[in-house]
C-alpha cells in the first residue's frame, strides 16, 4: 500500500512540474525597444503582455517564416526577437523591414480593430500613449 502512495505522489508530482514548465507565458510586462536602430533613437513601447494574454491568442502577434512566407505560431515554437527578421535590409516589404514597421503594423491594426468593436477605446487607441509614454 505505501509503495502505491508513493508512486501517486511522485506521478502527481511529475504532472505538476510539468504544468508548471508548460505555464510560461512569458513576461507579464514588457519594454519593446529596436535594438539594432539605436542611431534613430527609438522610443520604447510598454507592452501589457499578461494583460493582451486576456484576449488574444499567441499567433495574433508571434509567427515565423518558412521560405519567406509568415507561418503562425505553433505550440511551444521558440520565440524570437522581431528584429531577427524585421530589420533594415531584410528584404522584407518597406513597412515591415524594421521592428518598429513590424510592430506599428501589427499593433496599430489590432488596436483599430478593437477601437472599432469598443468605442470606447477609440481616444486612447488615437495617440501614441499608452504605448509610448513620456518618461
Amino acid at each position: 500500500m505505501g509503495k502505491k502512495v508513493l508512486i501517486c505522489i511522485l506521478v502527481g508530482a511529475c504532472f505538476c512540474l510539468a504544468g508548471i514548465a508548460m505555464a510560461d507565458n512569458g513576461p507579464a510586462e514588457m519594454v519593446l525597444q529596436a535594438e539594432k536602430d539605436k542611431a534613430k533613437k527609438p522610443k520604447p513601447a510598454v507592452f501589457p503582455h499578461a494583460k493582451h494574454q486576456e484576449f488574444a491568442k499567441c499567433a495574433d502577434c508571434h509567427h515565423s517564416a518558412e521560405g519567406g512566407k509568415q507561418v503562425a505560431y505553433a505550440e511551444g515554437q521558440e520565440i524570437q526577437k522581431c528584429e531577427d527578421c524585421h530589420f533594415k535590409g531584410s528584404e522584407m516589404p518597406k513597412k515591415l523591414d524594421s521592428f518598429k514597421g513590424a510592430a506599428h503594423v501589427n499593433c496599430k491594426d489590432c488596436h483599430k480593430k478593437a477601437a472599432e468593436e469598443k468605442p470606447e477605446l477609440a481616444e486612447k487607441f488615437k495617440k501614441c500613449m499608452p504605448c509610448h509614454p513620456k518618461s
